[in-house]
């Protein structure tokens, strides 16, 4: 089930900035495919919930990959816009997931540091221990929080931004995230989603100038449903 305006999880909302919890499967911004996107859903929403005669304006400021879920942040002006680009450029945000691997990681917690070197017609990124051409230094620190039945839920910290980092770099270590088939997952989950969630989000407000965070609920499946919270 994708995000429609009357389904909308919005995590927050003020003058400024709108929060949504984005489920697996909803598209951030337009592409190839043609699919509605949330950045129109949410310009829908706020259209009808302020009845507004024209167009809402609304600015991505971030993505997340399409079959993971969470916290995503969109701006409500052009002053707020540009002040997000630079802290999301500039890393000065926080953010926080949650993933679901088979394979427990050894060790149970590090700090883990690769190359990224993206394929764009594969649309995949590749990790490697040393620097190749035309890659970009990945750095993650992950914790396994949780064992289920027969997956082990971590959370994970990120220090930089880059393409699938997250599902790169577990995958790089034997810890593909549930339902990454990209990522070597063996198999894909029914709603072509995969276990990955952005659980929490910390900014500093665009305009108060005040850190700001922001959490997601996990999405409602039975595995997730068995995460301690």
């Amino acid at each position: 089930m994708n995000s429609t305006p009357k389904n909308l999880q919005v995590i927050f909302e003020d003058n400024h900035l709108i929060v949504i919890n984005k489920r697996p499967g909803d598209i951030v911004q337009g592409d190839k495919t043609g699919d509605l996107p949330l950045s129109e859903v949410v310009k829908l929403y706020l259209k009808e919930k302020y009845n507004k005669p024209g167009e809402a304006y609304l600015g991505v400021v971030h993505r997340l990959d399409r079959p993971t879920s969470g916290v995503v942040v969109f701006s409500k002006t052009s002053k707020a816009l540009s002040r997000l680009n630079k802290a999301f450029a500039d890393r000065d945000t926080h953010k926080v997931y949650w993933a679901v691997v088979k394979n427990k990681p050894k060790p149970e917690s590090a700090r883990l540091v690769h190359y990224l070197k993206r394929n764009t017609k594969q649309n995949k990124s590749y990790a490697h221990i040393k620097p190749v051409e035309d890659s970009k230094k990945a750095i993650l620190s992950y914790q396994k929080i949780q064992s289920l039945d027969n997956y082990h839920v971590l959370e994970i910290t990120l220090e930089t931004g880059r393409h699938h980092q997250i599902r790169s770099q577990l995958s790089a270590i034997g810890c593909p995230i549930k339902g990454d088939l990209k990522y070597g997952f063996d198999r894909s989950n029914k709603n072509a989603s995969i276990h990955l969630h952005s659980k929490k989000l910390t900014i500093t407000h665009p305009v108060r100038k005040e850190d700001i965070s922001f959490e997601a609920k996990l999405p409602d499946d039975v595995i997730w449903n068995s995460c301690k919270v």
